[in-house]
């Protein structure tokens, strides 16, 4: 795969993504702004868009008509977001983004098999997007649904036997840190994925390693609307770890 620029790729056109600033104040949206393009940036746009999505004040940038034309011809998001299929959890609204500013792969507990880390790969290496979203949420239907067959002994019927299994060593670890409460078990499987993406991606870890790409894991309030991190890969690129869920990522 090629990075932006490279042969094999269209170069986009020029983003129109707003500055935050200190009081989130409101912006010009057509203003053409330079996308986030390191981990620490990306981070912080996610950030500032959710604390305006939270106080009920969101700009909704990149929405319009013509944008909607101006990112017709290539794309260069500046953050995937591996996210639960929760349809409370659209990734879009929560971080007050538009078009072209998100990468998102979404599957039930954010499980993770050989399509959604090539889906990560393209974004990372051929769109050049620097930052990785593990995006988790408390009450986790997945992670329920993984601890009542775990516990009962009952597999659940069809595919669903598959997020099962996925989320099934989050419970092990979880029960071999002698955590119990069910959004404590969320951060752990959060930081879990995080890791297991490193892990089986040798093409994620070397972006990782070259400073070129971030990774984190955030977990959403659904009654709140906030995000905060319980995990993340290098920590110094983003804020700090919960020490629970990211003990193993130490």
């Amino acid at each position: 795969m090629s990075r932006p620029g490279s042969p094999g790729t269209q170069p986009g056109p020029e983003r129109t993504l707003p500055v935050s600033t200190a009081g989130d104040a409101p912006a010009d949206v057509g203003t053409p702004f330079a996308a986030p393009a390191s981990p620490e940036q990306a981070l912080a746009e996610l950030h500032a868009g959710n604390r305006r999505f939270v106080t009920g004040a969101p700009r909704h940038p990149n929405q319009d008509a013509g944008h909607r034309a101006a990112v017709a011809d290539g794309q260069h998001p500046f953050a995937v977001i591996v996210g639960c299929s929760d349809s409370r959890l659209a990734a879009e609204i929560i971080f007050d983004r538009g078009l072209g500013d998100l990468f998102v792969v979404r599957t039930a507990g954010h499980t993770i098999g050989p399509e959604v880390l090539g889906s990560v790969e393209y974004a990372v290496t051929v769109l050049g997007t620097p930052l990785v979203v593990v995006l988790g949420h408390d009450s986790c239907g997945a992670v329920q649904a993984a601890r009542a067959a775990d516990a009962t002994g009952t597999p659940p019927v069809g595919h669903l036997c598959a997020v099962v299994d996925a989320v099934v060593p989050s419970l092990r670890r979880a029960a071999a840190e002698g955590v119990d409460d069910i959004d404590r078990i969320v951060d752990i499987h959060i930081a879990h994925t995080v890791e297991a993406m490193l892990g089986r991606s040798a093409v994620l870890a070397a972006e990782v390693a070259a400073g070129r790409c971030g990774v984190v894991g955030m977990s959403y309030r659904l009654t709140a609307g906030e995000v905060r991190t319980v995990a993340a890969v290098p920590s110094r690129a983003v804020d700090a770890p919960e020490p629970a869920a990211s003990a193993a990522l130490a």
